[in-house]
C-alpha cells in the first residue's frame, strides 16, 4: 500500500500549466444523472468517457476497429474530461488530497488482452498531474460495449479537502 502525501511539493494546477495541459470544458450529463457528488471528504464522479463539448473523440473497440495505442488516447482523454470536472466541483485540483480509486472500464473484442496498457493512458496522467505518491489502486475491465461506442469509460473517486 502507498503512503499518502496530503500537500504534495508541487499543486496540481501548477502541474497542469507545466505540462502545457489546457483541459477541455466540464463534461454535462447524457442522461438523467449528475457528474459527481460529494460525500464528505471524497468526491465521486459518474463515468467519464472521451468526449469533449458533446462530441465523441474517439469511437470504436479495441482488437477490432482500434489498437491499443488508440485506446490509452482515449483513456487520457476520458480523463481530462474527469479533471475537469473535479476542478468544476471544488474550483481547484489542489483540493484533491488522494485519488483512491480508479476503475476503467474498455469496450473490447473477446479476445483483446492489452487491457493494462490502455488503463495507463489514464494512470500515467493523474500520476503527472497529482505526482506519483497520489496514484490509486485501480481496477480493469473488458466490455462488450460503452455508452454512444465509445472505447473506453473511467470511474474516479477522489478524496477532497475544503
Amino acid at each position: 500500500m502507498v503512503g499518502r502525501n496530503p500537500t504534495p511539493a508541487i499543486g496540481a494546477e501548477q502541474r497542469l500549466k507545466e505540462l502545457g495541459i489546457t483541459l477541455p470544458p466540464p463534461p454535462t450529463p447524457f442522461g438523467n444523472y449528475v457528474e459527481g457528488v460529494r460525500i464528505g471528504r471524497l468526491l465521486y464522479l459518474s463515468g467519464m468517457l472521451p468526449v469533449i463539448d458533446g462530441k465523441p473523440q474517439v469511437i470504436g473497440r479495441l482488437g477490432a476497429e482500434l489498437a491499443t495505442d488508440e485506446g490509452r488516447r482515449a483513456a487520457e482523454i476520458a480523463t481530462l474530461s474527469a479533471l475537469s470536472a473535479i476542478r468544476a466541483a471544488l474550483g481547484s485540483l489542489d483540493k484533491v488530497t488522494a485519488v483512491a480509486k480508479l476503475g476503467v472500464y474498455i469496450a473490447t473484442v473477446g479476445d483483446f488482452r492489452d487491457h493494462p496498457k490502455v488503463a495507463d493512458g489514464a494512470s500515467d496522467l493523474l500520476a503527472k498531474i497529482f505526482g506519483p505518491e497520489l496514484l490509486s489502486g485501480r481496477i480493469v475491465l473488458g466490455v462488450a460495449s460503452i455508452s454512444l461506442g465509445l472505447p473506453v469509460e473511467i470511474e474516479l473517486l477522489v478524496e477532497v479537502t475544503d
